[in-house]
């Protein structure tokens, strides 16, 4: 028997790894599959619409700022 592996799955909202059997799963009409690693993470994505780049509690975050190209 093999121990826990750690999936190849990352969050796509925070950035990190989930462990097989856990985080949820979204299925958009268009086929993309997105993980969440946590409740907290689904929230701030769908419902608050928030950018994972600007929070400083995701591996996403971005420290000197979000660069717009204009």
């Amino acid at each position: 028997m093999s121990k826990t592996a750690i999936s190849l799955r990352n969050c796509f909202f925070c950035g990190k790894s989930i462990i097989t059997g856990h985080g949820l799963m979204l299925a958009k009409n268009d086929g993309v599959i997105q993980w969440t690693c946590s409740s907290k993470c689904k929230k701030n994505s769908r419902k608050l619409g928030r950018d994972a780049r600007k929070l400083k509690w995701t591996r996403k975050y971005v420290k000197g700022g979000i660069k717009v190209r204009k």
